[in-house]
């Protein structure tokens, strides 16, 4: 009877401990399946998240690039309105001077008949003012051609020559390039040498500590001046983060100078904005 309930013992002992077992398997298992759950939760918030991103970074590239459209085909209109206008002058010009020439013949007509008995003299005299209206019209001709000329050189140095006034302090000639793509290919190989030696030249540091803080990538616009100074810092969309825009700021002020605009570049424009979105991650990238 002893050993009987002793076997007895064991096996209640046994049973509870398989329980006991059981129990904590299922409790593991509750408290793993609550963990991947957690893990999953945090991965499609991170997901939608991430998206979220892309599909504003991709609405405001869309956005800029009809903006860059929409200039582009009113600077082809503006050319074509104007190309028309100097056409239609043109013309209006010729026809002028073609009536002109119709007319003298009409009045060098109604004098030979009359004046008959001195066609002649009045045909050398007819000649004569025709000769001296065309010399002052040639003459007249050369002074604007040369008037003309003049302006050209004038604006080509005043182009080539730095003022001595800030660029902000006067109407400066300003391209506005807001995503990756422009007809002017000087301009876009600018840009990306700029972006360059931002991304180039940033601390990993700096980098790393910027993308644990929790922000949005900033979309900033950068006026650079054609001596390759900085003109103004604007930020379009603000990370939210004090201290990343504050790091933006200091990595495009620490970079500077940037280079001189081209001879090309600096032909047409005295300052370029450059827009990008900053994204802080394992490396800076400027979208």
């Amino acid at each position: 009877q002893a050993a009987q309930r002793e076997a007895q013992q064991r096996e209640i002992e046994r049973q509870q401990a398989a329980q006991r077992e059981a129990q904590q398997r299922e409790t593991e298992r509750q408290q793993a399946a609550q963990r991947e759950a957690q893990q999953r939760e945090i991965e499609r918030q991170e997901a939608a998240h991430r998206e979220a991103q892309q599909r504003e970074i991709e609405r405001q590239q869309a956005a800029a690039q009809r903006e860059a459209q929409q200039r582009e085909a009113e600077r082809q209109q503006t050319a074509q309105r104007e190309a028309q206008q100097r056409e239609t002058e043109r013309l209006e010009a010729a026809r002028q001077a073609a009536a002109a020439v119709e007319t003298a013949k009409q009045e060098s007509a109604r004098l030979a008949n009359a004046k008959a008995a001195k066609a002649a003299e009045a045909a050398a005299e007819l000649a004569a003012d025709d000769a001296r209206r065309e010399a002052a019209r040639r003459a007249i001709g050369r002074q604007l051609d040369a008037e003309a000329a003049q302006r050209e050189a004038q604006a080509a140095q005043a182009a080539s020559q730095p003022s001595g006034l800030p660029l902000s302090w006067r109407s400066a000639r300003r391209a506005r390039l807001l995503g990756h793509t422009d007809p002017n290919a000087e301009l876009v190989k600018y840009a990306e040498a700029w972006a360059r030696k931002i991304q180039l030249n940033t601390p990993p540091e700096l980098v790393r500590t910027m993308a644990q803080r929790p922000h949005t990538a900033p979309l900033v616009t950068v006026a650079i001046r054609r001596d390759g100074s900085v003109e103004s810092i604007t930020f379009t969309l603000a990370s939210g983060a004090p201290e990343v825009d504050e790091a933006v700021r200091r990595l495009v002020q620490n970079q500077l100078p940037y280079a001189a605009f081209s001879p090309a570049l600096a032909q047409d424009f005295d300052v370029i904005e450059i827009r990008r979105s900053w994204v802080f991650n394992t490396t800076l990238r400027l979208q």
